[in-house]
């Protein structure tokens, strides 16, 4: 079994590259992508932790418990992210429609 710091350190280096992606690019699609690796990053972040937690030495009802908590967490997570995905590709096509460009720069449409 692998310690639980290779886990999370994998999870911090996939979020600092979405966030790296959410800032530096222009494109949405790009940008939607970025958002979504910062969620599986915190998605494993949530399993290592189920699986690393100090109830595993407990009894076998805590350890069922601890382990849904976190993947209910993941899954909470994945519902999340597919609703942000499907109402942002709505925006996306309505703006492309409108403007026939999807530059992030020049989307000032919800300006008063």
């Amino acid at each position: 079994m692998s310690p639980l710091v290779i886990y999370l350190a994998l999870g911090a280096w996939m979020f600092m590259w979405g966030v790296i992606g959410v800032v530096s690019r222009r494109n949405p699609i790009v940008i939607f992508m970025c958002i979504e690796l910062m969620l599986n990053a915190v998605n494993l972040t949530f399993l290592a932790f189920a699986r690393y937690q100090p109830s595993m030495m407990a009894t076998q009802a805590n350890q069922v418990s601890g382990h849904m908590a976190g993947q209910m967490m993941v899954i909470f997570v994945m519902a999340v992210a597919a609703a942000e995905v499907a109402v942002g590709l709505g925006i996306i096509m309505a703006i492309f429609r409108l403007r026939d460009s999807v530059d992030v720069d020049e989307m000032n449409l919800l300006r008063g």
